[in-house]
């Protein structure tokens, strides 16, 4: 499989996108007016505990308080554990009431794991985690953990080994990450010792800084696509900034020399997205319908409480019988809308209605097929079998806002909708709040000013009703287009 990390840079703006097999399957988004803070660590302070909750609002600077959870709240003091001290074990069982946790005014170090999302704000953790190249740094956790994605058993043996001599006896916890499979055992002690540093500055800046101060902040867009996303599969990056490929290609010769040299500028005339068709499939990714290659296609609708993916057959006809057909169908479904989910990182619920099959070794295949498009995905899933209904659900994990919200706002018009009342529907309601103003005021004539496509259906398909009107009422009603106003707009002015 090829893969490919493209990395555009603007002033204002950072987009990395991965290519695997000439296809668009992540695209990730940062500006500088508005850069997300997952991974930040604040000095926060706790401005309301809601008990029936089991959680607090914390002020850490943001525009919205932020919420911590009893579960994210470790017993901590405020200043960190100093060197050589034990930190408290990692909670078991059930969290203890919010109430014995924090109180209002408190001052407490706290890291986002959830950017604020809609009209949320963002989501809090005292369980500081730490990444680096290769591990994830715990320093309240005495956790020793390995990737679920390295299967191999004798490289996990090797690794959790290793790991246990590097924390030697710290009571600090690690997570080994996907990338350090195959990794010299110097590398792993180079990220332990870089972690260690981070953490002594953390903890000397947590007792030091003012409430609402940013304590640590993640990596730059571009730094952080190289630490988390290039591996030993990614043929090459290609970024089209020059200072931004000499800051990579610096830190890749620092944290991952033996992947440096596939770092490359691309100065060619046309633009890098171009190139690769990223900005059509940027557009395509905002689109409700998404076409399969074999005539059928998916629709997909995000809502607050979860997205929603319906699987239909289209025009595609099939060679056999009608259960072959939506077999097939929905085994090319499944492969697409893995790749959707990523490409659009929608994250919570998920609710999938493939087209109904009878056949239980057809569903078995289809799920096999989703799990396995899911495998490449960063963000953590879990499937479900089919539901009565015939339906399949499923969860990914959401950190950020989707690509649509990130790139799109509400439609001015509809409000958000997706619809808009038809002219027909708008004329009706206009009869009757010119039946409702006349009852209320007085005047001897009104003025009607609504969009050309609404006047044009009064006065062209409604005249008789509109004549019935004015003898009802005894007054004259004249009617202007405004080409200014929206469909769903109009005036109803007494003169």
């Amino acid at each position: 499989m090829s893969e490919e990390i493209l990395i555009n840079v603007t002033p204002r703006e950072t987009r990395v996108a991965v290519v695997e097999n000439g296809m668009l399957q992540e695209l990730h988004i940062e500006r500088a007016s508005r850069r997300g803070v997952v991974g930040n660590i604040y000095k926060g302070r706790v401005q309301r505990v809601m008990p029936g909750m089991q959680a607090a609002f914390v002020e850490i600077g943001l525009d919205r308080a932020a919420f911590l959870h009893a579960s994210d709240i470790l017993k901590l003091p405020l200043v960190p554990a100093g060197e050589g001290e034990e930190p408290p074990p990692a909670p078991t069982g059930p969290p203890p009431s919010i109430n014995s946790l924090v109180q209002e005014g408190q001052e407490i170090v706290v890291q986002v794991v959830k950017d604020p999302i809609g009209g949320k704000g963002a989501r809090l953790t005292t369980q500081i985690s730490i990444p680096s190249r290769y591990l994830v740094f715990l320093p309240h956790s005495r956790v020793l953990g390995v990737s679920a994605r390295i299967e191999d058993e004798t490289e996990r043996a090797r690794l959790k080994t290793l790991m246990a001599t590097l924390a030697n006896g710290s009571g600090q916890g690690y997570i080994v990450r996907t990338n350090a499979e195959g990794q010299p055992d110097e590398a792993l002690a180079e990220d332990v010792g870089y972690l260690r540093r981070a953490w002594d500055v953390i903890k000397a800046a947590s007792a030091s800084s003012k409430v609402g101060q940013r304590i640590y902040e993640d990596l730059p867009l571009p730094l952080r696509a190289v630490r988390d996303l290039m591996r030993k599969e990614v043929d090459q990056v290609r970024v089209d900034s020059r200072e931004a490929f000499e800051r990579l290609s610096a830190f890749a010769h620092q944290f991952m020399p033996a992947l440096a040299e596939r770092i490359e500028h691309y100065s060619g005339e046309r633009p890098i997205f171009d190139l690769y068709g990223v900005e059509d499939e940027i557009l395509r990714a905002m689109q409700k319908q998404v076409p399969l290659k074999s005539g059928g296609h998916l629709i997909i609708d995000q809502t607050e409480a979860m997205a929603t993916v319906d699987v239909n057959t289209g025009s595609f006809l099939g060679q056999r019988n009608l259960e072959e057909t939506v077999y097939r169908t929905n085994l090319e479904a499944a492969q697409a809308v893995a790749r959707q989910l990523r490409l659009r990182n929608l994250g919570g619920i998920i609710i999938i209605d493939f087209i109904d099959m009878t056949d239980d070794e057809h569903r078995r295949q289809v799920l096999r097929t989703l799990e396995k498009g899911l495998a490449h995905d960063h963000a953590r899933t879990s499937v479900y079998e089919f539901s009565p209904l015939g339906l399949v659900e499923m969860t990914r994990k959401r950190t950020t806002e989707s690509l649509e919200r990130q790139l799109c706002e509400p439609c001015h018009e509809c409000g958000g909708r997706g619809t808009l009342k038809t002219a027909e529907t708008l004329t009706y309601e206009i009869f009757r709040e010119i039946t409702r103003a006349v009852r209320q005021f007085e005047a001897t004539q009104l003025l009607v000013i609504a969009s050309p496509k609404v006047v044009g259906k009064i006065t062209e398909e409604e005249s008789a009703a509109v004549a019935e009107l004015e003898e009802f009422l005894g007054k004259s009603i004249r009617f202007q287009a405004d080409e200014q106003y929206a469909q769903e707009q109009y005036d109803v002015v007494l003169l």
